[in-house]
């Protein structure tokens, strides 16, 4: 993610963290996971690997946002997209959702009660 989403994010009124800025530059998905998992924090990302629900199953996070929006599109816009698609989410817990959001699109993987997603 650029480093000007955290901002956008944090100005927007939520609580973001960019990975640079606690020395996980360059490391793992799994070690990005852990450190959003030990925080209890949504991990927001544009690698596809964290909407492998087999190695990150719902239910089992805090929540995971994966931005699917063309590289062509500004920066500034992407933010923009992101912070949209969070609005209907607004007071509710991410915790075990999936969410991809695409230019003009969001959709949503939730855990069901009975093992299959």
């Amino acid at each position: 993610m650029p480093r000007s989403t955290a901002v956008a994010l944090r100005q927007a009124g939520y609580w973001a963290t960019d990975v640079r800025d606690v020395g996980l530059r360059g490391h793992s998905d799994a070690d990005v996971f852990r450190y959003a998992q030990a925080h209890n924090a949504t991990l927001i990302s544009c690698d596809k690997g964290f909407s492998n629900i087999h190695q990150f199953p719902l239910g089992t996070h805090a929540g995971i946002i994966v931005v699917r929006i063309p590289d062509e599109v500004p920066v500034p816009q992407m933010n923009d997209e992101l912070i949209r698609s969070l609005i209907p989410f607004q007071g509710e817990d991410l915790a075990g959702l999936l969410i991809i959001v695409e230019l003009g699109r969001v959709r949503v993987r939730r855990p069901t009660t009975n093992g299959h997603s």
